[in-house]
């Protein structure tokens, strides 16, 4: 895609705010046409800008009020390894986020379960799938920001 301009930026950060805004709405909102927003958007969509739309649920209206950070050291440090604990995670639905690490941790998981039990019961089925060195979490008590809206 050719270089973004300001328009495509708006586009972008009222999508990120509601993605079932009518095309109308949206040329409202960032001063152009249906069939303008519709083209840009469709550009977006086709360079990879955009990668999908979804809906954003509550988590604690779903009994999944708890989310933690599991701290993960790998066991070995090689290609089967990874591919091993990568088949693991994306498995486990409770698990939101991995992400491998630089500094004394290796991966870092973020995922929400119902309680301490849920926890428990992610982490036994874990470990059971992958051998780890230390896995240590970390439990969010106050949420003060949370958002999937890019900068744009």
């Amino acid at each position: 895609m050719e270089i973004m301009d300001d328009l495509d930026r708006k586009i972008l950060a009222e999508l990120q705010r509601d993605a079932s805004l009518p095309l109308d709405a949206l040329g409202d909102r960032v001063g152009l046409s249906r069939n303008a927003c519709w083209r840009r958007i469709k550009a977006l969509e086709a360079a990879g800008v955009i990668t999908g739309r979804v809906a954003l649920l509550d988590p604690a209206r779903l009994g999944l009020g708890l989310m933690v950070f599991m701290q993960v050291r790998a066991a070995a440090h090689d290609a089967a390894w990874l591919d091993a604990f990568a088949r693991a995670t994306r498995s486990m639905p409770e698990i939101l986020s991995v992400y491998r690490m630089t500094g004394d941790l290796d991966y870092l998981i973020r995922a929400r379960v119902a309680d301490m039990q849920g926890y428990d019961r992610l982490y036994q089925r874990l470990i059971g799938k992958v051998a780890m060195n230390d896995v240590s979490a970390s439990f969010v008590m106050e949420e003060i920001k949370d958002t999937t809206a890019l900068p744009v």
